[in-house]
């Protein structure tokens, strides 16, 4: 929920950045959707490939409904893609599904980023649901010691989009580096999976961004009310 205050433009912009964001990852995914990899290889069979080169044969590569609903799930042990992408054999395919693997691939190395953002999850569901409503309901009732705690509550959920953005870009990095290695995608195909993995990274800084700026709009109307 938006309060108003000193960093409302900020908040307006970043709004604005994130749709554009939203556009050109899905301009981006859509164009590179149409495009075959020239292997014929679909968005599963590429997800075997590089789990299977890494020795993680017990990982299961799952399909899942929706599109662009594509995640890792480290309690299942499972790869999941969104059913466009489990079954194309487009580059756009090839680049989410070895996206995911890369976090499969995390988690078996216990890369540190990542093994921070799962401890952080269960205060970072919290604080985005809770947080906010406990500051605006402690503002509206005076109780500023609850106004606070949501501002820290909504603090975690925003430590936790800071964590993220490091674990979703070395995802990608494996990605690439995987479809290179394993001549999954020719040079000629790279620069589009790239591409995609770039877009959808963008995402990840724009909601960092929305969560930096409602938090420093939080603390600064909070900063306020003690004032009066």
């Amino acid at each position: 929920m938006m309060l108003f205050g000193p960093f409302t433009w900020l908040i307006l912009l970043v709004f604005v950045a994130t749709l554009l964001i939203q556009g050109w990852l899905q301009k981006t995914y859509a164009t590179y959707s149409r495009v075959p990899n020239r292997r014929g290889l679909s968005g599963a069979e590429t997800a075997r490939i590089v789990l299977d080169s890494e020795g993680l044969t017990q990982v299961r590569v799952e399909p899942v409904h929706g599109t662009l609903t594509d995640h890792y799930d480290p309690l299942k042990k499972a790869v999941r893609l969104s059913e466009p992408n489990y079954a194309s054999a487009s580059i756009a395919a090839l680049a989410v599904a070895a996206h995911e693997t890369g976090h499969a691939i995390q988690d078996a190395r216990r890369y540190a980023w990542l093994v921070v953002r799962h401890q952080l999850l269960p205060a970072a569901q919290i604080g985005s649901n809770l947080g906010p409503w406990l500051f605006i309901i402690g503002l509206m009732i005076g109780a500023l010691g609850l106004a606070k705690l949501g501002l820290y509550l909504f603090g975690a959920a925003a430590l936790f989009q800071l964590v993220t953005l490091p674990v979703e870009l070395d995802a990608s990095r494996r990605a690439l580096k995987k479809l290179k290695e394993l001549n999954l995608l020719s040079p000629e195909e790279l620069p589009g999976a790239r591409k995609v993995l770039t877009a959808a990274a963008f995402t990840y800084v724009a909601a960092l961004a929305m969560s930096v700026a409602y938090l420093l709009q939080y603390a600064a109307i909070l900063a306020s009310a003690r004032e009066e």
